[in-house]
C-alpha cells in the first residue's frame, strides 16, 4: 500500500530530487496527499470535516507547513495540533500520514469487502424470507392437502367401499335392554341406580359372556327414557378396556385421566412449544363428563391408575401441573389457564365391569360402588338367546338346535358364535338346495370342529342308586354338580375296618368322611369299623372346604344301609358330629349348577336361606338344619324312627 502512495505521490525520491526542487517536491507530495483524502472521503465531505477539525483555512493555504498542519488536523482527526513545522520536519510528517492513509485504505478495503459480503447474505436471507411467505400463503389459502395426500385420501375412501363380511356378533347384539337375556334381576338393579336423581358408580360381576357389557351398553339408553334420571338426551357414553389401557406414570400420557404435553416433549404443538407453553390434554374422564364412563375389565387396570381414579371421582374434576406453567404468560391462551388454575370437569357415572371376585377388586374401588351380580345362564336362557338370534338372522331351523347349543356352553357370546358358523354351512349348503335352513347336523359339525365337549357332563335322572349321590360345588361364579359315591363292605377283620377317600381330595373333605361316620353310627347305631367303606369321587379333583360333608355322609349312609338315594335330588352343606347341617358359601351358584344338571330338589343349610333368590324357577330349595330331615324327604318311609324329626 505505501508503494501505491508512493508511486501516486511522484514515484522514487532520487529520481523526483533529479527533476525538482526540494520544496517542489514536497509541495507535491502534499498536494498527492490531499488528491488522496478527496478520493477517500469526497471533496464535500473533505471541506466539512476541515470545518469541523478548524482546517479549512490552513488546507486553502499557499504555505506548505500551513498545509501540512491542516493534513495532520485531517488525517489524524485531531483540531489540537497548532505548530507549524518546519520544513525539515516535513518529510518525516509526510512519511507518517502516508503510513496512517495506508492504514485506512486498508481498513477500507476489508469494509468494503464484508459489506459485499453483508450485502450479499441479506439478499439471500430477504430472498428465503420472501420464498417461506409465499410458501405460508399457499398453504394457508390451499389447505394441507397436496396432489400425494389426495390420492391417499381417494385410495382409503375406495377401501372403505369394499366390505366381505360384517361380524355375526354385530348382527345378533342386543339393540335395547329388554333383549338381554337370563338377567333380569341384574338389569332392573342397574337401571335402579342409574335412574335415581342420585346415581350410583356401580362394578357388574359375573362370568364371561353372560351380558355384562351389553347391559352397561343399553343401559345409558334406558335410564334416558326414565322419568327423573339426570342424564341429558346427549349423555355420552365412553367405553374402554382396562386390559388394553396404558399410561406413562410420568404423566407424559395417561388418556384415561388426561396428561400434559410439556413444550419440550415431542408431540407438543408447534405455536405452544415455540412460546414455551405447556399444552394439557384431556382424557375419557373428561369426555364422558355428564354420562358414563365404561370400564370393562375394571380388575386388570393398573393399580396405581385406580388410586388417581378415586380420586377423580371424589372432586368431580381433574387437576393438572406443569413445571412450565407460568399464569403470569401473556402468551398463555385462557383455555389453557382455566384449565390448569380450575381443572377439567369430570362428573360422570362409573361402570365397570369385572369377571373377578370381588375381593380381588380393589377395596377403595369398591367402597365408592354399588355392586350387581349377573348370574350364570342357564340352557333355557341359551335357547332364548339362539331363538332371538334365529329370528333376526332370519333363518329356518330345526327345532332341537337350541337345545343342542345350550348342552355346550353357558355363555351367550359363544352360543352365538356357534350358531353363527352353523349358519355359514346352511349358507354354503345352499349351492344345492337353493335354501337357508339351519340343520342339527350344521350344529354337530360345528361342534366337532371346534372339539366342544358338553359344558354340563353329570346329568340328573329319575332312577335311584345305593351309595351315589350329586353333591355341589363352586369356583368363581359358576356352580357345579359333584358326583359323589361309596361302597361299603363287611371288614375283612372284625373290627378293624378302613375308610378310604381320593387321595387328591383336601384334607378339610377328609375330615367329613370322619365326621359322616360319626353321624351315622348316631343315626343307627352301626360301628363303622365293621366296614371297609371306600368314598370316591367321581372324576377326581380337590374340594376346598368342608361343603360336601352332607354328600359324603349320605352316600355313606346309604352304603352301609343299602338304601338307594334319588338322581335328581342334590345336597350342600356341613356335616356336624351331632348331625347338624351347617351353612357354607356359593349357595347362590350351587343352585344355578344344579339346575343346569337338571336337578329338580336341592338341600341346603337353613342359615343359607337368605342367599336363595327370591323368584327361583324350575327347581325345589328345601332349607334344613340336621340331616335327619334330608332322611325324611327321601327315605319317609324307612323303619328307623330315629331318623324322623320329632
Amino acid at each position: 500500500m505505501k508503494v501505491f502512495l508512493e508511486r501516486f505521490m511522484g514515484g522514487n525520491k532520487e529520481t523526483a530530487e533529479d527533476q525538482f526542487s526540494r520544496q517542489d517536491r514536497l509541495q507535491r507530495q502534499v498536494t498527492a496527499l490531499y488528491g488522496l483524502l478527496s478520493n477517500i472521503y469526497g471533496a464535500d465531505k473533505l471541506v466539512l470535516r476541515a470545518g469541523k477539525l478548524d482546517a479549512l483555512q490552513l488546507m486553502r493555504s499557499d504555505k506548505l507547513e500551513e498545509r501540512v498542519l491542516a493534513l495532520q488536523k485531517l488525517v489524524f482527526e485531531d483540531p489540537t495540533y497548532e505548530d507549524l513545522p518546519s520544513l525539515d520536519e516535513i518529510p518525516a510528517i509526510l512519511e507518517t500520514l502516508q503510513d496512517e492513509l495506508a492504514d485506512v485504505l486498508a481498513r477500507r478495503t476489508v469494509e468494503e469487502e464484508l459489506e459485499k459480503k453483508i450485502g450479499e447474505k441479506m439478499h439471500q436471507r430477504h430472498e428465503d424470507y420472501l420464498r417461506e411467505i409465499k410458501m405460508q400463503v399457499i398453504k394457508e389459502s390451499s389447505g394441507p392437502e397436496n396432489a400425494q395426500t389426495l390420492k391417499r385420501l381417494a385410495l382409503l375412501e375406495k377401501l372403505e367401499t369394499k366390505k366381505l363380511a360384517v361380524s355375526a356378533m354385530e348382527i345378533l347384539r342386543p339393540t335395547c335392554i329388554n333383549e338381554v337375556v337370563g338377567q333380569q334381576r341384574a338389569v332392573k338393579s342397574l337401571l335402579a341406580k342409574l335412574a335415581s336423581p342420585f346415581p350410583q358408580h356401580i362394578i357388574l360381576y359375573g362370568p364371561p359372556g353372560v351380558g355384562k357389557t351389553t347391559a352397561a351398553r343399553l343401559a345409558l339408553e334406558a335410564a334416558r327414557q326414565i322419568k327423573g334420571a339426570p342424564f341429558a338426551k346427549d349423555a355420552p357414553f365412553v367405553e374402554v378396556d382396562g386390559t388394553t389401557l396404558r399410561w406413562d406414570p410420568r404423566e407424559v400420557t395417561n388418556p384415561l385421566l388426561g396428561s400434559v404435553h410439556d413444550p419440550i416433549y415431542q408431540g407438543a404443538r408447534r405455536d405452544l412449544a415455540e412460546t414455551g407453553v405447556p399444552e394439557p390434554k384431556l382424557g375419557l374422564v373428561t369426555d364422558a363428563h355428564g354420562g358414563v364412563l365404561f370400564i370393562d375389565e375394571i380388575g386388570e387396570l393398573d393399580p396405581a391408575l385406580q388410586n388417581k381414579l378415586l380420586k377423580v371421582l371424589e372432586d368431580k374434576r381433574v387437576y393438572f401441573d406443569s413445571a412450565y406453567y407460568d399464569p403470569n404468560d401473556p402468551n398463555v391462551p385462557q383455555y389453557i389457564k382455566k384449565i390448569f388454575e380450575e381443572g377439567a370437569p369430570a362428573d360422570f357415572v362409573l361402570i365397570g365391569a369385572t369377571t373377578r371376585e370381588p375381593e380381588e377388586i380393589n377395596p377403595a374401588v369398591r367402597s365408592r360402588c354399588a355392586e350387581v351380580f349377573f348370574e350364570p345362564l342357564t340352557p333355557a336362557d341359551i335357547q332364548d338367546i339362539i331363538r332371538q338370534a334365529a329370528s333376526k338372522l332370519q333363518v329356518d331351523m330345526d327345532e332341537q338346535v337350541p337345545e343342542i347349543i345350550s348342552e355346550y356352553t353357558i355363555e351367550g357370546r359363544k352360543a352365538i358364535n356357534i350358531l353363527a358358523d352353523a349358519y355359514g354351512l346352511a349358507c354354503f349348503r345352499r349351492q344345492e338346495t337353493n335354501s337357508v335352513h339351519l340343520t342339527v347336523q350344521d350344529v354337530y359339525e360345528v361342534i366337532q370342529v371346534s372339539r366342544l365337549t358338553p359344558y354340563v357332563l353329570t346329568k340328573a335322572s329319575d332312577e335311584c342308586e345305593v351309595g351315589k349321590i350329586f353333591g355341589l360345588g363352586v369356583a368363581g361364579y359358576l356352580g357345579s354338580v359333584l358326583e359323589i359315591e361309596a361302597v361299603a363292605f363287611a371288614a375283612r377283620n372284625a373290627g378293624q375296618g378302613t375308610i378310604r377317600f381320593n387321595d387328591t381330595a383336601g384334607s378339610m373333605a377328609k375330615d367329613s368322611v370322619f365326621n359322616a361316620a360319626a353321624v351315622i353310627r348316631k343315626l343307627t347305631g352301626k360301628d363303622i369299623s365293621q366296614y371297609d367303606i371306600h368314598v370316591n369321587l367321581v372324576g377326581g379333583g380337590r374340594i376346598d372346604g368342608p361343603s360336601a360333608g352332607v354328600a359324603i355322609m349320605l352316600a355313606m349312609l346309604s352304603a352301609v344301609e343299602e338304601q338307594p338315594l334319588p338322581q335328581n335330588i342334590a345336597v350342600t352343606g356341613e356335616i356336624s358330629i351331632q348331625g347338624k347341617v351347617r351353612a357354607v358359601g356359593g349357595v347362590f351358584e350351587k343352585i344355578y349348577g344344579a339346575k343346569q344338571a337338571g336337578i329338580k330338589k336341592v338341600f341346603i343349610p337353613k342359615e343359607n336361606l337368605p342367599d336363595v333368590p327370591a323368584d327361583l324357577k324350575g327347581i325345589e330349595v328345601i332349607a334344613v338344619q340336621r340331616v335327619e330331615e334330608i332322611l325324611a324327604h327321601i327315605w319317609p318311609h324307612h323303619q328307623s324312627a330315629l331318623w324322623l324329626v320329632s
